[in-house]
């Protein structure tokens, strides 16, 4: 479905697309995610750079190793021709103190080829300390 979605958007493809990126995130599975990607996509994800299908794979390996219990929402921001720009939240138990939940919110600017495969992922977010009680993803 997600690949299905090509440029030139409009904002239903747009919301479209957010909300299938949404749910290939939230399987928490770094092949399933890495599939909506050029194999030469290039990522900026806070202080990381990388390229490629397979970075991206060792990246979500590594991430979600951390952040246990992940769920994530993606909001629509705007879209242009071929990129799309999203508000994101989600919440995560961190590894090394599994009592510890966090939340991180952040933004994403995405860029897709004519295929519909995103070909630059650029992402900026901040982490901080909830209580259980108070996650809003579950």
């Amino acid at each position: 479905m997600a690949r299905s979605l090509k440029p030139p958007f409009n904002e239903e493809t747009a919301r479209a697309k957010v909300k299938a990126a949404q749910d290939a995130w939230n399987t928490c599975n770094p092949e399933v995610v890495a599939q909506a990607y050029t194999l030469d996509s290039r990522w900026r994800n806070r202080t990381e750079f990388f390229t490629g299908r397979q970075a991206i794979i060792e990246f979500l390996e590594r991430k979600w190793a951390k952040e246990l219990d992940y769920r994530l929402m993606k909001e629509l921001w705007c879209y242009t021709e071929n990129r799309i720009s999203v508000r994101f939240e989600y919440e995560w138990r961190n590894a090394d103190n599994p009592s510890q939940w966090m939340r991180t919110h952040g933004n994403e600017h995405w860029e897709f080829d004519h295929e519909g495969l995103m070909r630059i992922r650029d992402m900026s977010a901040n982490d901080y300390p909830i209580k259980e009680v108070d996650r809003r993803y579950r």
